[in-house]
């Protein structure tokens, strides 16, 4: 447990002065033997300083980051994977939630550049022109996460070779009409790419009678998305954008009778742990969203220190194999 003491009594028990503890918690050049002694009591009693006191300081050691929501699994991986690296580093995150609205997001970057961090990272609801001024105009460094950013440096995932490889898997392993449940296309990544990497993985494989349906990331809105479809009459399968899309059209299935993966297959995207818990459990690719998280603030870290960086960096995803999605014959 943190323990409630002052830069003042880490000063006192270091044996320095508070400017020289100042400048420690700011980035200041202080001599290794003095860091040692301040880290030492540091360690000691658990302490770390007050994020906000320190975006006072010309260098204030604090990442803002902007994240579309707090309500996913995916979102608190990549914040988590963040928070390690940053302290890890010595440094802060200082988080702000959109809840998937671009001009919330807007203002929550503009917020982060008038309170002094040294950088911010944003996992983009989606690049708008306003927003790629914005990033350009930045008085810090800024790396965008999980979109594709050709005016600046972006780590993302491959959402369209992932909608491509899920659109092969499934279309192998079907004959008939597939249905396929997404969400709006302001968020490219998932919106766009994903979905026409699905389209096109089917097609490759001869499925060519495919409707789509567009809703939110909620496991609501998966329900609502899944009984349309079966107001259009039988599909084969049902491929979801996200798992929790696939959550709810688990229990629209079950509530109607219907078997999965024996008279309709079902597979999505993200690799959430309570997928395993489901009956059978869910078909997903699961997105190195730890990576994505550490690659980004190692990315920006390098930025503030005006070491090279690649534009864009890609991370990967891998198949997680579970039962609702039927089996090749020669797999029987």
């Amino acid at each position: 447990m943190t323990e409630k003491i002052t830069m003042a009594d880490i000063a006192r028990m270091a044996g320095v002065t508070k400017s020289t503890v100042s400048r420690y918690f700011n980035g200041g050049s202080i001599k290794e033997e003095t860091r040692e002694k301040i880290q030492t009591v540091i360690r000691k009693h658990n302490y770390e300083p007050n994020t906000f006191a320190r975006l006072k300081a010309r260098e204030s050691n604090v990442i803002g980051v902007v994240v579309p929501t707090l309500n996913s699994k995916v979102t608190s991986r990549v914040v988590t994977s963040i928070g390690r690296y940053l302290r890890n580093q010595g440094y802060a995150a200082l988080i702000k939630d959109s809840d998937h609205n671009s001009e919330l997001e807007f203002r929550n970057i503009r917020r982060l550049m008038g309170r002094n961090v040294d950088g911010i990272l944003c996992s983009a609801i989606s690049v708008t022109e306003e927003l790629r001024r914005l990033i350009q105009s930045s008085p810090v460094p800024v790396v965008v996460l999980a979109q594709e950013f050709e005016d600046g440096i972006a780590v993302m995932v491959d959402d369209y070779g992932a909608g491509r490889f899920m659109g092969r898997y499934v279309g192998e392993r079907v004959r008939g009409r597939v249905a396929y449940l997404g969400v709006d296309e302001r968020d490219a990544a998932v919106g766009i790419w994903r979905k026409q990497g699905v389209m096109d993985g089917l097609k490759e494989r001869g499925i060519r009678d495919v409707i789509t349906f567009l809703g939110d990331y909620s496991y609501q809105s998966g329900q609502d998305m899944m009984k349309q479809v079966l107001r259009q009459g039988k599909v084969d399968a049902v491929i979801c954008a996200t798992d929790r899309l696939a959550f709810g059209a688990y229990r629209v299935l079950g509530s109607h009778g219907i078997s999965i993966p024996d008279q309709v297959s079902v597979a999505a995207f993200g690799g959430y742990d309570e997928s395993e818990l489901l009956h059978p459990q869910l078909t997903t690719l699961r997105f190195d969203s730890y990576a994505l998280g550490y690659l980004g603030a190692e990315t920006l870290l390098k930025e503030i220190r005006k070491e090279p960086v690649p534009k864009k960096q890609i991370v990967g995803y891998q198949l997680i194999e579970g039962g609702s999605v039927r089996k090749l014959a020669e797999e029987l």
